[in-house]
């Protein structure tokens, strides 16, 4: 086999593109697909006119190899060519994850003006040596989209070790405000939920969106070892555990449970006897702990939705109420009940909540109840940036007080218990205008949700919502009536609430 040629490897601080021409980086449109053309068989001449062609049409094109790039495109070279030769340009443990491409990629995304979905028949397929020989099948490459909103999570999870390491490292980054890291570690799990088949090589990862280098440590040391010791280890922490036994108190954030454990309150039991002030939420998580730290049955929530249904037909007949949150994208049991309220007719809803409220507790089924009103404005200069992520809806936060169910459904013996436990509730009403948008929103995952706002964003150059989507090239609103036409305005495939599990 012929050589392929060495090139001088370029330390990724440099920057370099080759060309010098601070006229070709300011027109650069897709600052995240960094390309190199492999020369061998392509030819000097034909890759430097693929080279300024991608350049003109806004493509970041380098001219020598460094650890910037994203895409090695070739032509006429197998994967264990491309392989070999970008293993020879930097050392194993310097190498970030790239595609490798056949030029089909690069010119169909010329024809198209910008980075077209990587597909399976654009991957150079890779043969991977394990424990030192020649593997004779192929490994399975994946591929997936870069943003959630465009995969497909079921429930059916092949790498459950891998993603339950990764998010438990993501609320370890988010209990210590590291927002930043958190949301990196929570992208590479969902990455890891879609692929149809567990990882069982590290070369399988190649190429993949939103895996950055610490997440592939922790991938490479449970592939290779069964566990990680980055998670076994925080697992042990005295802090870790603290902050999850007090951020489990209903009411209680991260930024109160660091203050509390810097006070020297580690425990439930230090907490009480401390003399802190607790609000009223708090008072009632504290009370409630056990109860609001169980899973919630999918069973109880129907309860819970029949209970709801009652009290609001009871004061505005015809009102809609639809069961969201995890239940709605097919989840057995979660953390609590969430439920949409509207009325098909505009404005119907106005002051529902409060009589809602009132109806349940004349009927004892609240333990803990705080009711925020409906705050949202449509400007006509578009949506304002909310002082939080959370949404203006009129709400009910609640603490419910439910009835055990019967013994069958719940399959066990309730002597010597208590005939009710207590669940959290959130009450949410809609106007008609926005409920597509509302349950779009109030489905999750959290995950999902922010993806698709990003995209909006940085794709389409749109602000979307709970409450609405605007678009902000044409200064307007885009109305929807139901999930289907928002992600029509969007540009992107409809996915079902059972295949938005990111």
């Amino acid at each position: 086999m012929v050589p392929l040629k060495r090139r001088k490897v370029v330390p990724p601080h440099t920057g370099n593109t080759g060309t010098g021409c601070s006229e070709e980086k300011a027109s650069i449109k897709f600052p995240r697909v960094v390309l190199f053309l492999v020369e061998r068989k392509m030819g000097a001449s034909r890759r430097t006119f693929l080279s300024q062609l991608g350049r003109r049409k806004g493509f970041q094109v380098e001219e020598l190899f460094s650890q910037s790039v994203t895409h090695v495109v070739s032509e006429n070279n197998c994967g264990d060519e491309v392989r070999k030769w970008l293993d020879s340009q930097l050392r194993a443990q310097d190498q970030k994850p790239v595609h490798l491409l056949d030029i089909s990629w690069y010119t169909e995304s010329m024809r198209a003006g910008h980075p077209v979905e990587i597909l399976e028949r654009h991957r150079l397929q890779v043969h991977f040596a394990l424990n030192g020989a020649k593997c004779c099948s192929k490994a399975v490459v994946f591929s997936v989209p870069s943003y959630a909103c465009q995969r497909r999570t079921t429930l059916d999870n092949h790498n459950t070790i891998l993603t339950d390491a990764l998010s438990l490292l993501a609320e370890k980054a988010e209990l210590s405000e590291e927002d930043g890291r958190g949301v990196a570690f929570r992208r590479a799990a969902a990455v890891l939920k879609c692929l149809p088949q567990p990882v069982t090589n590290m070369m399988q990862l190649r190429g993949l969106p939103c895996l950055g280098e610490h997440s592939f440590r922790v991938i490479k040391d449970i592939l290779e070892n069964g566990t990680s010791s980055e998670v076994e280890s925080t697992q042990q922490s005295e802090r870790y555990k603290a902050l999850k036994v007090l951020t489990g108190i209903f009411g209680v954030g991260a930024k109160t449970a660091d203050r509390w454990i810097r006070a020297g309150i580690h425990n439930l039991r230090q907490l009480q006897t401390s003399g802190q002030t607790l609000n009223q939420a708090q008072r009632a998580g504290l009370q409630h702990y056990d109860d609001l730290n169980l899973p919630v049955t999918k069973a109880e929530a129907d309860a819970i939705g029949e209970i709801v249904e009652e009290a609001v037909v009871s004061v505005l007949p015809d009102a809609q109420i639809t069961l969201i949150g995890g239940f709605r994208r097919g989840k057995l049991t979660g953390h609590d009940v969430d439920l949409l309220i509207t009325h098909p007719d505009e404005g119907k809803e106005v002051g529902l909540m409060p009589k809602v409220v009132s109806w349940l507790q004349s009927k004892g089924f609240l333990l803990y109840q705080k009711t925020t009103i409906n705050s949202y404005l449509e400007s006509e200069e578009g949506p304002r940036r909310p002082s939080s992520n959370m949404d203006r809806f009129e709400r009910c936060f609640s603490i419910f007080k439910l009835r055990h169910l019967s013994r069958e459904d719940r399959g066990e013996s309730e002597s010597g218990c208590r005939l009710w436990r207590a669940v959290r509730v959130d009450l949410v009403v809609s106007p008609i205008s926005q409920f597509a948008f509302a349950l779009l929103g109030w489905t999750g995952s959290k995950l999902f949700e922010r993806e698709l706002r990003r995209w909006a964003g940085h794709e389409k150059a749109m602000s979307l919502g709970s409450h609405a989507l605007y678009d902000n090239r044409q200064s307007r609103y885009l109305r929807a009536t139901s999930e289907e036409e928002i992600f029509a305005h969007l540009g992107l495939e409809y996915i079902p609430p059972s295949e938005r599990n990111a």
